[in-house]
């Protein structure tokens, strides 16, 4: 090794950082925070542009913790380099509304850019950003004013690449060949349960150059050596690189450095001492010197750097002023002015065309109004453009067109959608993914991280239910539709017809806090005839489709393919209201007043259908009510047969209410 002493010091400010922040809140991972410590201190220190003063400066690097059971080593990092993460912070680690969670979180300390801890979904991520970055600069550079030019770094672990995402994502990423990638592999050897090479043998070197990436390898505790390898990583311009560096889990804990012991779990008090000791490292609990505070501060840096950004953008906005408004427009989220008027008017004209046509048809429709509006759509299906309808006329996949605005995916569901968390994460798009809604199961842990970040991502699922037919109970969806709806901060629209599809799209574009999930039919259906208000309401969530006839009695709610047996059954039907709910979760988000008057508590003898699990329904007609859908697995068999085989029918549902209002 040939890291000077003096910067050993620096590095070993993590590894004290990390020990004392674990050992305070009796809990975490002290290990690889103390194995990648003179990793973090060369690309922090050396290479990563970033401005502790302002953390969501537009061109900054990103940085990513993909193995983020080491949270410690970011968190000791930002207070190092000077963001607003105090010492008292870090003392807090792991405690009740901390900014320093056990898991690095979005939206807690600044410049965390992204929840990690599920391991991979970190490196998919950072994927996401570096295919963000290299569109964004295609559509808008020009003339050697690149406004948009920054790397994104990744740290990761065993776990990581152990884990099937990591797979999907760095086979895209060389695919794509996104030469702005570099990844840095804590190749230590060790995981929970012991030494990995029991269970994880891969040639890591030959897999990565199998994916079309630049393979270096370096001791991880030589500065030097991961200072030149990084070098040699942003000088490949197209190919992802991954560093693999060869670390001690741990380093500097006499007994325990290299074992699985640091791994999980506080050193000791009596570790922690001789630790101290074998790192030369004097002082006390949570204190750091003022000259490593000194080596470490980023600011006056990351000053200069974000200045001369900014006078290079002003060069930009004096040639490309039109141009220059639509890069702020986009990075801060913002949609055009004009869009909710234009919106607005497809669905009026959406609802005067009363067409019939499967939902998935309907989608794609308003992608052909809605795509030429919005630039900052960037789109991608699973291998499945033709079924799920997510192709509109002006799609350029950025394969062919790195300025493009549509990722064939391939079959990657999993990758596919924390790719597209990482790409609304970075800003300046708003990602929209599809797949089967069967094919949700394969990417829900990566929904769900969309939903606990709040980003606006679309996830499009076509396919809904057991009315795509013949390809049977592997492809049926049937508990899909609760689970997502289980999933806090996710809105779930099943829309009925052309209208409510058009507005779902409406909905999910304009929600700047959270993602949405589209969820469309195979099969066609029909048109709803609606006036001005109801159309309003349809984005309430829920509305009265059809007024009752007389007193109301009792109440029909549906969603998607089943709004259409409702209403049948309404033709047949006095005193009985139709409610459409193509999306619970706005339809609760309303005043208590709109929910009353949509479903009068006094009434009781309410109705649900959904060609779905029945469930979730309870909650709406009260055990006193009833639910017909789904409790069972599908069949192979056409849709009609399998309907009135599973009795989710008009009759059934005349014969429901009946029963109940007898």
């Amino acid at each position: 090794m040939t890291t000077p002493l003096n910067e050993r010091r620096i590095a070993n400010a993590i590894r004290v950082l990390a020990m004392d922040a674990v050992q305070q809140a009796n809990s975490g991972h002290p290990g690889a925070p103390m194995g990648m410590a003179d990793i973090a201190d060369v690309v922090w220190r050396e290479f990563l542009n970033h401005n502790p003063t302002n953390p969501q400066w537009a061109n900054r690097d990103r940085f990513v913790l993909s193995n983020g059971h080491g949270s410690m080593l970011q968190y000791a990092l930002l207070h190092l380099t000077g963001y607003e993460l105090s010492i008292e912070d870090l003392k807090q680690f792991r405690q009740l509304h901390s900014k320093t969670p056990g898991h690095p979180e979005y939206g807690y300390a600044p410049g965390i850019e992204t929840t990690t801890g599920p391991l991979g979904q970190g490196i998919a991520n950072a994927v996401g950003f570096a295919l963000a970055e290299k569109t964004l600069a295609a559509q808008f550079n020009k003339d050697g004013l690149n406004v948009v030019d920054h790397f994104t770094y990744c740290f990761l672990g065993d776990g990581c690449l152990m884990e099937g995402i990591s797979h999907e994502v760095c086979s895209l990423a060389g695919t794509l060949g996104l030469g702005k990638l570099v990844a840095y592999y804590d190749d230590n050897g060790i995981s929970i349960d012991g030494e990995v090479e029991g269970w994880f043998s891969d040639d890591t070197e030959q897999r990565f150059k199998a994916y079309g990436w630049q393979v270096l390898r370096v001791d991880g505790h030589d500065a030097d050596a991961i200072r030149q390898a990084t070098v040699e990583a942003k000088a490949e311009t197209n190919k992802p690189t991954i560093i693999i560096c060869k670390t001690i889990i741990g380093l500097g804990s006499p007994n325990k450095q290299g074992k699985e012991d640091c791994h999980g779990a506080p050193l000791g008090k009596d570790e922690i001492v001789l630790t101290r000791e074998a790192l030369g490292w004097k002082e006390d609990s949570f204190v750091i010197p003022e000259d490593v505070y000194a080596a470490w501060d980023a600011k006056a840096k990351g000053q200069t750097s974000e200045a001369a950004w900014n006078e290079l953008f002003a060069q930009y906005q004096a040639k490309y002023p039109t141009e220059a408004a639509e890069l702020l427009r986009r990075i801060n989220g913002d949609l055009p002015a004009e869009f909710a008027a234009q919106a607005d008017a497809f669905i009026a004209e959406t609802n005067a065309k009363a067409e019939t046509i499967a939902t998935r048809k309907a989608s794609q429709n308003t992608l052909q109004a809605f795509g030429p509006l919005l630039p900052e759509l960037l789109g991608g299906s699973a291998d499945l453009a033709g079924s799920n309808l997510t192709l509109w006329k002006g799609c350029q996949g950025v394969q062919e067109n790195p300025a493009g605005n549509y990722v064939y995916y391939g079959v990657r569901e999993f990758g596919m959608t924390a790719i597209a968390n990482g790409v609304a994460l970075h800003g300046g798009f708003v990602p929209y993914v599809a797949t089967f809604l069967m094919f949700m199961e394969y990417a829900r842990n990566a929904v769900r991280m969309s939903a606990l970040m709040k980003q606006r991502v679309i996830h499009v699922y076509t396919h809904d239910s057991i009315g795509l037919g013949e390809d049977g109970p592997t492809h049926q969806p049937i508990e899909q539709i609760a689970s997502l709806r289980g999933t806090p901060n996710l809105n779930t629209w099943r829309p009925c017809d052309t209208v409510e599809a058009a507005i779902s799209w409406k909905s999910a574009l304009q929600r700047k806090d959270g993602p949405s999930a589209l969820i469309f039919s195979r099969q066609n259906l029909p048109f709803q005839a609606r006036n001005e208000a109801q159309i309003q309401n349809a984005a309430k969530g829920g509305y009265v489709l059809a007024e009752e006839k007389g007193e109301l009695k009792a109440i029909i709610i549906a969603t998607g393919s089943e709004v259409s047996l409702a209403m049948e059954a309404y033709a047949q039907l006095e005193g009985v209201r139709v409610v459409s709910m193509p999306c619970a979760e706005e339809f609760m988000k309303q005043d208590a007043a709109y929910r009353e008057a949509v479903l009068p508590a006094h009434i009781r003898a309410r109705v649900a259908v959904e060609a779905a699990h029945v469930d979730y329904w309870w909650k709406f007609v009260g055990l006193d009510g009833k639910v017909i859908g789904m409790t069972t697995y599908g069949e192979s068999a056409p849709a009609k047969d399998l309907f009135q085989f599973f009795g989710i029918t008009t009759e059934a549902v005349v014969a429901a209410v009946k029963e109940l209002t007898a």
